[in-house]
């Protein structure tokens, strides 16, 4: 893109991305190219688990994402090692499913068809057989009571069409199926069985050619509680043919059960089995073209105490060199909603079925797992929780099973509102409608990745119990601390524990400044939550020990006494279990004042005021509230606006404060400070400047100008003369859909040169240059407005961008790359690195 005669050149590229998984049942899937799906919000993310981070998020859906599966997933990677492309399954909350395909060579996602016929409500479960390298059949289940079956061939060449035909389409009646599993019949080629079950108790067989149509086979009782997950094992081997599968089954009703599926031998060779502990209850016979199938039940393991939301085998291995042959593992991982998951394996000399390995969150605010998942290799297992989070074990013993907790990404389980970088930059303050804030950071690790730094939630300072709207932190000199409003009419202030500050001295490498601030007696560890207020109360140096001892010798167990929080030093990035507890910010003040929910909260560049507004219909409760920091009195009380304020900022030199509302203007006031404890603030202009709602506005770091962006999808550039009057300089061309943030940096001072950040409704962002230049031969000074970059979709939010924010507003002197980050409704924090 020309810029003034100019050539230039922009790169993006994705440093980081934070999201919490859905949640719900069937979410998460793991491939046999050993990565993870879920979906976030409308996009399906993709995350390595050995790097810990989220790869990248696939844009197409526009509902939730319910479900997603691998073709081939983890338990058939044995048929996968010299696949080049694999392919991913995904299904939303509007019924709609998308097959994608990911190239090993060169890392990239391409979507390669929605599948034509959609049900009619939300998709609930997807499971999938790979039948040969390039043929999978998968069927999908839907609350609308329809069990569809799909076969897909895949392309053999790069580039190729997948080719996709409907078996068959199954009616379920008005208790829909909510769990899936498919599989080859052994000893009869050609032949499948699909287990289906949900609403009514029953697990429901039935069998099918490649060919088309299923027939309903027999249908298995025993659970007294909606079946809620299925699995097949790859044929089990016996006396060298295939001649039985297994089937495990999980319930609400607590119980895990697991079946057998016999090739159906004759009454001669019968009479030995009977006597075998393993068949001791005959369960119901069915045919398969020339083959009939004998049921029975294996086993009943009980050993949760909550409902048991997944069940999955321990993915084969193959056990010979041509790869025909494979070796089941009789392994069940089992996860509930009672917080743990479960290793089952039957005893070697009683070959009844164990609970071998029990992991999983001995946090109170934890609310179950909603599914565990194996590793392709089997010695890693993965759980997703109630509250967005990830939970990953391996196996690191040698001889013996030693099950460690590892790294997994985490972000908000909801939208994310608000975002805020620390004054030098170390980290990124992010705040959601989950109720939570939490701290990204960078963290220098040699051993991760080239340049040493991986990015991570390395702090929960706030957990809430509204929803949080917006957040500032404070620039100013001193200890970090943040003002957050949320859907309550209090703003609260937090401040940096002693702990956190020692834990980013970790993540930073002791490169942080901050540390020659601080006061040398700070007393403050960390905080801890109340059991029914909202307050984070300070854990003082001194107490930490004494408390423990005061706990135990009370010995009563009252409402109050909830498990002491251990604020603790971080040496590598914490995980979910110690991010909920252990580090916590004390919240020093509440700012009293406002009528309504607060909407919007900026400070000055100096650290010396802070500025809220709260969502109104009425201007008298559209006031503007200034806040001194430090005594945290309020000292200013704007009035001008008739609607809701969307978004306040700061002029660069502090002198003036914009806001801009629902109101379709915006205002702009002086402000000045004139005593000690005293403000003085003038409304300097107002004025009407876009057709529909204002959501956001940014300032020149350089001058006087600002942008306002709006619903009704133009961006202005407008200029403050003499402190009194507005100029309009620019209007950028309109934008697709609404604009929802702007974030200006400045580039070069000299030529007024900056680059506006453009966020959308539709998730998109683009990166605009600005200058305003006198020309040549003339004292005229011009404005010029170009687009710079369109960042590649797969790169951005699939919906609403919230804000944007660069690291420094201004640019660094010595590097040509800043950082920029966003926020959304996705669910997702988003960090990119912009070569300028």
């Amino acid at each position: 893109m020309g810029f003034n005669g100019e050539e230039m050149e922009v790169g993006v590229e994705r440093v980081f991305i934070g999201a919490g998984c859905n949640r719900i049942v069937n979410n998460v899937s793991w491939g046999a190219c050993d990565l993870l799906s879920f979906g976030a919000q409308n996009a399906v993310a993709i995350f390595c688990p050995k790097t810990a981070q989220i790869l990248t998020t696939l844009p197409a859906h526009k509902a939730f994402v319910n479900c997603t599966h691998w073709l081939p997933s983890s338990k058939f990677a044995f048929k996968a090692r010299n696949l080049e492309r694999h392919y991913l399954l995904s299904g939303d909350a509007d019924g709609t499913i998308f097959l994608w395909e990911f190239s090993l060579a060169d890392k990239k996602w391409r979507n390669v068809l929605q599948v034509p016929e959609k049900h009619k409500k939300g998709v609930t479960c997807i499971s999938a057989v790979m039948v040969s390298q390039t043929d999978a059949i998968f069927a999908s289940s839907s609350s609308d009571g329809i069990v569809s079956v799909w076969e897909v061939t895949l392309p053999s060449s790069p580039g190729g069409e997948c080719k996709l035909s409907c078996l068959d389409t199954l009616l379920v009646g008005k208790k829909p199926m909510v769990a899936l599993s498919l599989t080859e019949l052994p000893g009869n080629s050609g032949h499948l069985a699909l287990a289906m079950g949900g609403l009514d108790n029953k697990i429901h067989i039935y069998s099918g050619e490649r060919t088309g149509k299923f027939v309903h086979a027999c249908e298995l009782k025993g659970h007294t509680d909606w079946i809620r997950s299925l699995d097949f094992s790859v044929p089990i081997y016996e006396n060298g043919e295939k001649s039985s599968l297994l089937l495990v089954s999980s319930s609400q009703d607590k119980g895990i059960r697991i079946w057998k599926m016999a090739l159906h031998k004759s009454l001669a060779n019968n009479k030995k089995e009977e006597t075998s502990l393993a068949s001791y209850i005959k369960g119901p016979i069915f045919l398969a073209g020339s083959s009939s199938y004998q049921i029975s039940l294996e086993s009943l393991l009980i050993g949760h105490e909550d409902w048991v939301y997944s069940v999955e085998w321990q993915p084969p291995q193959s056990s010979s060199i041509d790869d025909i042959e494979c070796y089941q593992p009789q392994s069940i991982l089992s996860a509930s909603m009672d917080k743990t998951m479960m290793i089952w394996q039957p005893e070697k000399t009683t070959g009844i079925w164990m609970n071998m390995v029990t992991v999983g969150e001995l946090s109170h605010c934890a609310l179950g797992f909603y599914g565990g998942h194996w590793s392709p290799n089997g010695d890693s297992i993965l759980a997703h929780g109630y509250g967005g989070s990830f939970h990953l074990w391996r196996n690191v013993g040698i001889d013996f099973d030693d099950w460690k907790p590892q790294k997994v990404p985490s972000g908000h389980f909801a939208a994310v509102s608000d975002i805020s970088w620390a004054r030098d930059g170390e980290y990124l303050l992010s705040v959601s409608h989950d109720q939570t804030s939490r701290v990204f950071s960078a963290w220098c690790d040699e051993s991760s990745s080239e340049d040493g730094k991986t990015w991570h939630e390395i702090a929960r300072p706030q957990v809430h119990g509204h929803d949080i709207n917006c957040v500032t932190l404070i620039r100013g000199k001193g200890n970090h601390r943040f003002v957050s409003g949320a859907d309550e009419k209090v703003a609260r202030v937090f401040e940096a524990p002693l702990s956190f500050l020692k834990t980013l001295n970790h993540a930073t490498s002791q490169k942080s400044s901050f540390t020659d601030d601080l006061p040398v007696d700070m007393q403050i560890l960390g905080a801890n939550m109340s059991a029914l207020g909202l307050s984070q109360k300070p854990i003082y140096v001194q107490a930490s020990s004494d408390s423990k001892e005061r706990n135990n010798s009370e010995g009563i167990d009252t409402l109050e006494t909830i498990p002491e929080a251990v604020p603790v030093v971080f040496t590598e990035p914490p995980i979910e279990e110690q991010l909920a507890w252990h580090t916590l910010w004390p919240e020093s003040h509440k700012l009293y004042g406002h009528g309504n929910e607060l909407f919007s909260v900026c400070g000055d560049h100096e650290g010396k005021l802070v500025a809220t507004s709260c969502k109104a219909q009425l201007a008298s409760v559209a006031e503007i509230w200034l806040w001194q920091v430090g005594s945290w009195k309020a000292v200013g009380r704007l009035h001008s606006h008739t609607l809701t304020v969307t978004q306040l900022e700061f002029s660069h030199d502090n002198s003036f404060l914009l806001s801009v509302s629902r109101d379709r203007h915006f205002s702009i006031f002086a402000i000045k400070q004139t005593g000690a404890d005293e403000i003085s603030h003038q409304l300097v202009i107002k004025q009407e400047a876009h057709k529909r709602i204002i959501w956001a506005c940014s300032w020149n770091p350089f001058g006087h100008e600002f942008a306002t962006g709006s619903r009704d999808k133009t961006v202005k550039i407008w200029e403050l003369e003499n402190g009194s009057s507005v100029k309009l300089l620019t209007t950028l061309l309109t934008f697709k859909s609404s604009v929802t943030a702007l974030s200006w940096l400045g580039v070069d001072r000299q030529r007024n040169h900056g680059i506006i950040a453009v966020g959308m409704e539709s998730g998109l962002i683009e990166l605009w240059s600005f200058s305003n230049t006198k020309s040549e031969n003339s004292s005229i000074v011009v404005p010029n407005a170009a687009l710079v970059v369109r960042f590649d979709p797969f790169i951005c939010h699939v919906s609403a961008v919230h804000r944007l924010r660069w690291k420094n507003a201004k640019k660094n002197e010595d590097g040509t790359s800043v950082q920029l980050a966003s926020c959304g409704d996705d669910h997702c924090v988003r960090v990119f690195q912009v070569s300028v």
